[in-house]
C-alpha cells in the first residue's frame, strides 16, 4: 500500500480527554463549527478563532477514576446533532449518570476456563443491585439565546461493569435519519454473561432509535434487556448488529445512492478489527421480543453479527497463557470453541484486522482501536476515498513515552481481508506520551480531526490537544 505522510496542526490545547469530535451548524448560523465533547462532561465549540463553552454537564456525570487508579471508560461518551439541528436545535447525549455507582456484577476479575463449564455459562443475576452504573441517552434542545436544556430521556441502561460502554457512541444515519447507538458488551473481559450474542440484551448491540416516533414519552425505565421496556419504547428501536465487544462509533461513506457502514470491534488479547457492510436488515425490537415470548428463532437473514464472543476479529477468541517450559512464549487456547463453531457462518468477516503482536517492520503492535472515519477530501490526495483509523498506542508494552498510531485501509467489496498501512506524522510530542483517543470529521468528510491525550488517567486534567490532520 502507498506510503502516506501527514502533518498535525494544533487547534485547541490544554483540554480534558476528548471523546467526540464532530461539526454542526448552530441554529440561526451558517458556519460549520467543530464541537468537542470531553469525558468529564464538557462540550465546546470553536468559533471566531476561540474555544467557547456550549454545554457543561459535569455535575450529571459520575465521579471518574476514583476507584480505578485514574483509568475509566465511563463519562460523556456520545454527542449527536439532529439532521435538522440548524432548524430545531435538537441534540442527543450518552453519559454515565452521577449517583448510580454500584458494586459491579462480579466481585473479582473474570477469565473463562475451557476445562470448567461453569465459567462458560455464567448468568447475570440480582441485576437491580449487582451492577456498576447506569448510562443514559437523552434528548436536549437548544432554544434561541439560551443554554441547551434536557427535554426527555430515551433510554436508561444498567451496565454490569465499568468498561466497554462505547465511545463516540451516538451518530445519525444519513440513510434512515435515525439515531444510532453503539455500545459495548458491558465490560469486564471475555463477556462473562455472553450478553453480546443474546438477542434480548441491550449490551453488545448497535441500535437505531427513531427519535421522531412516540415523542410524547418523556422517560424510560432503567433496564438491561429489551423485553423490560414498555411497548411504546420498543416500537422506537431496531437492532442492526450484535456480537459487539466494544466500539468507537459508526461512520458512513456515500457510494452512489447508498452508504457503506464502518464499525470496529476493540479486541480482547489478539486483534483489533474493522468491519464494513452495505446492505443489512435491521430487526425491530418488537419482533425480537415476540420471538422470545414464543420461544422461536427470529428471522436473521441480512442481520449483521460481528461474531464476539466466539470470534475476536478473524481469529477464534483465545486465552493467552505462559508456556511452563519457556516464559517468553505463550500458548493460545480457544476459549469458546462451541460458540466459535456456532457463529462461524453467521458472522460478518472483517474488512481489516491488525494485531497486538506483529513483527512485520511496516506494521505495529496494537493496543485499542479508537476511531474510524472515511476521508472524502482532496487536500490529502493519497487518502481520498480511503478509510482512516486510529489506535490508542503503538506497542502497548513498550516503555513511555507512548505514541498513538494513524493508519488507513482501502474499500473493497470481495469479502477478503484487506491490508492496512501506517500513516506517518512529523509532529514532535517531546518527552510526553501521546495517546490517540478520538478521531472525527466534518459534515462532508473532507476534514479529519484527531484527539490526543498525554495520560490514560482521566483525572489528570487539561492534558489534551485537538489537531487537524493536513497534508
Amino acid at each position: 500500500m502507498q506510503n502516506v505522510k501527514v502533518h498535525l496542526r494544533p487547534l485547541v490545547i490544554n483540554i480534558n480527554l476528548p471523546t467526540v469530535l464532530k461539526t454542526a451548524i448552530l441554529p440561526g448560523d451558517s458556519i460549520e463549527r467543530l464541537f468537542i465533547a470531553t469525558q468529564i462532561g464538557e462540550i465546546f465549540y470553536i468559533g471566531n478563532g476561540v474555544i467557547e463553552t456550549f454545554l457543561d454537564i459535569r455535575s450529571r456525570i459520575l465521579a471518574l477514576g476514583v476507584s480505578t487508579g485514574g483509568y475509566d471508560e465511563r463519562g460523556l461518551l456520545g454527542l449527536a446533532f439532529h439532521p435538522e439541528f440548524n432548524k430545531n436545535g435538537l441534540l442527543y447525549l450518552h453519559y454515565s449518570v452521577a449517583g448510580t455507582q454500584g458494586p459491579s456484577a462480579l466481585s473479582s476479575s473474570f477469565q473463562p476456563n475451557p476445562c470448567d463449564l461453569s465459567t462458560l455459562n455464567l448468568k447475570w443475576t440480582n441485576r437491580e443491585v449487582q451492577y456498576n452504573h447506569i448510562d443514559t441517552v437523552e434528548e436536549w434542545i437548544l432554544q434561541s439565546n439560551a443554554q441547551p436544556q434536557k427535554s426527555r430521556t430515551l433510554l436508561n441502561i444498567r451496565r454490569p461493569f465499568l468498561n466497554h460502554n462505547g465511545v463516540n457512541s451516538l451518530n445519525f444515519s444519513p440513510e434512515t435519519g435515525k439515531l444510532v447507538l453503539t455500545t459495548g458488551d458491558g465490560g469486564s473481559g471475555y463477556d462473562p454473561f455472553n450478553l453480546s450474542q443474546d438477542d434480548m440484551e441491550i449490551a453488545g448491540k448497535i441500535i437505531e432509535i427513531d427519535v421522531d416516533k412516540n415523542t410524547s414519552i418523556a422517560n424510560s425505565p432503567v433496564v438491561t434487556r429489551f423485553d423490560e421496556l414498555p411497548t411504546s419504547i420498543q416500537e422506537t428501536l431496531t437492532v442492526i448488529t450484535k456480537g459487539v465487544r466494544n466500539i468507537p462509533g459508526i461512520s458512513f461513506q456515500r457510494l452512489n445512492n447508498q452508504y457503506i457502514k464502518y464499525v470496529g470491534n476493540v479486541g480482547q488479547d489478539l486483534v483489533e478489527s474493522i468491519f464494513s457492510f452495505l446492505l443489512y436488515k435491521p430487526i425491530p425490537v418488537t419482533e425480537l421480543v415476540q420471538a422470545s415470548l414464543m420461544k422461536s428463532e427470529p428471522n436473521l437473514d441480512g442481520f449483521i453479527n460481528l461474531g464476539w464472543r466466539g470470534w475476536e476479529g478473524d481469529l477464534p477468541t483465545s486465552i493467552m497463557r505462559s508456556c511452563p517450559t519457556n516464559s517468553s512464549l505463550d500458548t493460545k487456547t480457544i476459549a469458546y470453541y462451541d460458540e466459535a463453531v456456532k457463529t462461524s457462518v453467521q458472522r460478518l468477516y472483517p474488512l481489516t484486522c491488525y494485531y497486538h503482536n506483529d513483527s512485520r517492520t511496516d506494521k505495529f503492535g496494537a493496543t485499542a482501536l479508537t476511531g474510524i472515519q472515511p476521508y472524502m477530501g482532496n487536500e490529502i490526495s493519497d487518502l481520498t476515498g480511503k478509510v482512516v483509523f486510529t489506535d490508542l498506542a503503538k506497542d502497548e508494552e513498550s516503555p513511555p513515552p507512548n505514541r498513538g498510531v494513524l493508519a488507513y485501509t482501502n474499500v473493497r467489496s470481495d469479502c477478503k481481508l484487506n491490508d492496512f498501512s501506517v500513516i506517518e506524522t512529523d509532529y514532535d510530542f517531546g518527552a510526553q506520551s501521546a495517546y490517540y483517543v478520538s478521531l472525527g470529521t466534518n459534515m462532508d468528510q473532507t476534514r479529519l480531526y484527531l484527539g490526543v491525550y498525554t495520560s490514560m488517567n482521566v483525572s489528570n486534567f487539561n492534558q489534551g490537544t485537538i489537531f487537524e490532520i493536513i497534508s
